[in-house]
């Protein structure tokens, strides 16, 4: 869909002249061949720039350039194709098809006919108010200033984020009940979950795991993880995230035995256990799990207090009532019974163990022995299990076990070889991840003490290892597409009035971006928006081309730099607006997105039909005057002057 606008472009600037010839009065075959030796060259130009603006990201390396590359690729086959078809195919159909306008009668004749009228009033007022901007160069330069620092205005009030997070049509809920809680108990929670979840009509089904929980990948009795799938997009009038938001409610409402709560899946599907942040705390100092708990907690507490998160916590528990079994190894071996077959009966008798399969009507059986439950209730029944010593007697295990009752955790985890707690959340309403991350480092370094330290993970990972790297995109976007042209045109300076006009498309992608966030907090400067900027650059300078391509070639024939651009505006003012619109009305649709990625395509829409609407609107009276203002400075004039007379005298 992002590439419909763009490989329309270069056949209307096509078409557009040699419709313009034929009204002149030229046949068809001559019409065409005067077009294309006019618009060959920025064809070519503009192609070449729109392919070479996504160089830089096409080589980066990680997720991000992954998400670039994609991109990257898109646009460049497109964009390659679409200049081979109109270098080619258009030109032939043009020589066949086109005919010299006639005039319409009729309510389509009034219609055409006022539409005409029409463009040709704004064409001469489109003219009188570029002849002025075009004389009036210091003001003019003083303005692009300007939008310039209202553009990093924009820039900062934007907030910025990594990946938006999309409504995959399903979500989760996890659920923790007290320490050491059994596994029946947990069940009866989870049922009742599930029955005040089924009663939302949004939901289709539910699945429901009990004893394990994805967020810590640990199987427990006290956990429980479930998989909501919601009805089809059409089908309901929520999305997933507004459910998560009302679910929550209900949940912290009518659910008092266990912590649950509902969040999202990751927004790239194998990186991270759920949407949000991931934030790892580490014990660098080497100390025990229930100092890394309390220093956890110390910054949860503190996170929670932040207004840039609305959640954060934790599966971690280091105090879980636990039962030690104290074996005193030297008397059992004083009675003849090998530590091997002790451990082995023990796990046998308490925690079962696997034995054979067998073949009963036709199917396979696994067996499996274990104590009977009445016998594993307390810990006093130890007396009642037995194990064989080497003489063959029946040696109870109580003679040389005894139960102690202690506190730890059910698990730990190791991050970067040290010992660390995961804590996940998500940011508050109406902040972005980038805010929360910013929080939470903040909170960091005022809570942890010397000898704790935290990294990120996941997506959090991902998003802070390519924050800042939107500005060496768009410098290294904007040195290829410099080379491209000063090699296009054989100059280091004409390229400068082509690239002076991106700030307006830059300006008009943030502008939108922050209006749009007035309404929905969803739109924020994120990777698809950046992916946005590095292709409003490309069109910017697309734009730039057709102006300035045709008014260096007049200037050649002998007009001056003023009277060479205005002929240039005039000439390309209907073709720039043709290409324009058809590039804004193909990505129009991308902004009332819905479904699964829509949050993507919105983003990524309202900057890049922001970024063009104002491009196109500034652009179309200050490129000419960038190209008088660049021609001045390196002085166009006096060299041409210089080489006649040069001619001249020899």
């Amino acid at each position: 869909m992002l590439a419909i606008g763009i490989v329309v472009d270069d056949a209307i600037v096509v078409v557009e002249a040699v419709q313009v010839n034929i009204a002149s009065g030229m046949d068809r075959k001559k019409a065409t061949l005067d077009a294309m030796r006019k618009v060959t060259a920025p064809v070519i130009a503009t192609t070449l720039v729109l392919i070479a603006v996504f160089i830089p990201v096409a080589g980066m390396a990680g997720i991000t350039g992954r998400l670039y590359q994609q991109f990257a690729i898109t646009i460049a086959v497109s964009v390659s194709v679409s200049s081979i078809n109109a270098l080619t195919l258009s030109p032939a159909l043009c020589s066949l098809l086109l005919k010299k306008p006639k005039p319409y009668r009729g309510l389509p004749g009034r219609f055409f006919n006022a539409f005409n009228k029409g463009l040709g009033r704004g064409t001469n007022s489109y003219m009188s108010f570029t002849s002025i901007i075009t004389r009036k160069i210091k003001r003019s330069v003083v303005f692009i200033l300007i939008v310039s620092l209202a553009a990093g205005l924009f820039m900062r009030l934007v907030p910025g984020g990594f990946i938006p997070e999309e409504d995959m049509g399903y979500v989760f809920v996890n659920m923790q009940l007290p320490n050491a809680a059994s596994l029946q108990r947990s069940d009866e929670v989870a049922r009742k979950i599930e029955t005040l979840v089924m009663k939302h009509p949004e939901v289709k089904y539910i699945t429901n795991v009990t004893g394990f929980s994805l967020l810590s990948g640990a199987m427990t009795s006290n956990q429980g993880f479930m998989f909501i799938t919601l009805q089809n997009w059409s089908d309901r009038s929520i999305t997933a995230g507004e459910f998560i938001q009302k679910l929550n409610r209900e949940l912290s409402m009518n659910i008092s035995e266990a912590q649950a709560f509902a969040f999202g899946p990751s927004a790239i599907p194998g990186l991270g256990n759920g949407s949000g942040f991931s934030i790892m705390i580490q014990d660098r100092g080497g100390n025990d799990p229930a100092y890394l708990d309390r220093h956890t907690s110390a910054f949860i507490k503190a996170a929670r207090e932040r207004q840039e998160i609305g959640s954060a916590f934790t599966t971690f528990q280091a105090n879980v009532p636990q039962r030690y079994m104290n074996i005193d190894k030297e008397k059992a071996l004083k009675l003849g019974i090998s530590l091997n077959d002790l451990y082995t009966t023990i796990g046998a008798y308490m925690g079962g163990a696997y034995v054979n399969d067998f073949t009963r009507f036709g199917r396979l059986y696994k067996t499996y022995i274990q104590a009977e439950p009445q016998y594993r209730v307390d810990e006093k029944q130890i007396s009642n299990f037995f194990i064989k010593n080497k003489d063959g007697r029946m040696v109870p295990l109580g003679t040389f076990v005894t139960i102690e009752n202690i506190a730890g955790p059910d698990y730990t985890t190791r991050f970067n070889l040290f010992r660390a707690i995961e804590v996940t959340g998500s940011p508050a309403s109406g902040y972005t991840s980038a805010e929360a991350l910013t929080a939470l480092e903040e909170v960091a370094a005022e809570v942890l003490p010397g000898d704790m330290s935290y990294a990120w993970n996941a997506m959090s990972y991902q998003e802070k290892k390519a924050s800042g790297s939107l500005g060496i995109i768009m410098l290294f976007s904007l040195v290829f597409v410099f080379l491209i042209l000063a090699a296009q045109y054989e100059s280091w300076s004409l390229p400068f009035s082509i690239l002076l006009g991106t700030p307006f498309a830059i300006f008009g992608a943030l502008l939108f971006l922050w209006a749009a966030r007035l309404f929905s907090p969803t739109f924020e400067n994120n990777i698809f928006a950046q992916v946005s900027f590095v292709m409003l650059v490309g069109m910017a300078a697309k734009n730039a081309i057709l102006i300035v391509e045709y008014a260096n070639d007049e200037f050649k024939r002998g007009l001056s730099l003023f009277e060479a651009a205005v002929s240039a505006a005039r000439i390309r003012f209907r073709p720039i607006l043709m290409t324009a619109f058809s590039f804004i009305l193909g990505v129009f649709p991308l902004v009332v997105a819905s479904g699964s990625g829509a949050e993507a395509r919105k983003v990524m829409g309202m900057a890049l039909l922001g970024g063009m609407s104002i491009a196109t609107l500034l652009g179309i009276f200050f490129y000419p005057m960038l190209y008088v203002f660049i021609g001045k400075i390196a002085g166009y004039e006096k060299k041409r002057k210089t080489a006649k007379e040069n001619a001249d005298s020899e």
